[in-house]
């Protein structure tokens, strides 16, 4: 029996026993239906599932319907959200990541702080080779954000994951 993790975006891991590694029926978002709007990332629950091959690769995730609110005025906050990663031994499953992104409609965060905790989210979850999460947040007041986070893996361990912005 394989099993299959759940990684709560607070750290918890929740373990279910599969009769096969990959199994789709394993996955619980996915063809489960319509979602429950969350109302914080904290309740989303990224799912994955054992990687497909050894070698390296490149998994992109991206978004231009992601939505949060500025912490200050309460404006809403339109972003383009791309995450790419080179797994290790799990893959996030999309369905879950939809969810969890859609968790962010009603928080009240700047972006850097959304761009680096989705990539702590992420890397907590799989514990990719290598992975980059990019925010672009559209023009308000005539100024957008654009904010990378990057994750590296080394062979001693793992390094805290660094922040990079620029417009």
């Amino acid at each position: 029996m394989a099993r299959k993790l759940r990684t709560t975006t607070s750290g918890t891991i929740r373990a279910a026993l599969t009769t096969k590694t990959n199994a789709p029926d394993s996955l619980t978002l996915l063809g489960g239906g319509p979602m429950p709007q969350l109302s914080s990332p904290d309740e989303a629950v990224l799912e994955t599932f054992v990687s497909p091959s050894a070698r390296d690769y490149e998994v992109t995730f991206f978004t231009k319907e992601f939505t949060s609110h500025c912490p200050v005025t309460g404006q809403p906050d339109f972003a383009e959200i791309t995450i790419r990663y080179t797994p290790d031994r799990r893959c996030i499953e999309s369905k879950s990541l939809k969810q969890y992104l859609g968790a962010y409609r009603n928080q009240a965060v700047f972006a850097e702080g959304i761009t680096n905790r989705i990539l702590d989210d992420v890397v907590r979850a799989i514990a990719p080779r290598h992975a980059v999460v990019v925010g672009d947040f559209s023009p308000r007041g005539g100024i957008g954000i654009r904010v990378e986070a990057v994750h590296e893996a080394t062979r001693e361990g793992r390094k805290v994951p660094s922040s990079k912005k620029s417009r």
